[in-house]
């Protein structure tokens, strides 16, 4: 993972409109993880509820977004929700695992 991300972003996309109650084959982990494979300047993270996305822009986050968003529609949906929470610091590099290391400190103070 590269040491200099200064950008990171927890992202969702959700197919709306479906007669199932099952949409894991069409969310960003199904539709859009190879789109984001093809990224160089981008690592991410899969998680139960999301994606964690890292890069050194907001450019990059965003251009990643709008490819799993068209990954999706691709498959066929008309209508999906995505959510995106962006947490650039500016002040200091970080790292996902930074700020997860970080958490996992404070849980020991605790």
């Amino acid at each position: 993972m590269d040491k200099n991300h200064q950008v990171i972003a927890d992202f969702s996309i959700v197919p709306l409109g479906q007669n199932e109650t099952s949409v894991g084959r069409y969310v960003a982990v199904a539709a859009a993880v190879k789109a984001f494979k093809n990224d160089k300047g981008l690592d991410y993270e899969i998680t139960a509820m999301g994606t964690v996305l890292g890069a050194k822009d907001l450019e990059t986050i965003f251009e990643a977004v709008k490819q799993a968003h068209e990954a999706v529609m691709a498959k066929g949906i008309k209508r999906v929700e995505s959510t995106l929470r962006i947490d650039d610091r500016r002040d200091k590099q970080r790292t996902m695992d930074d700020k997860v290391n970080a958490v996992k400190a404070y849980m020991k103070q605790v």
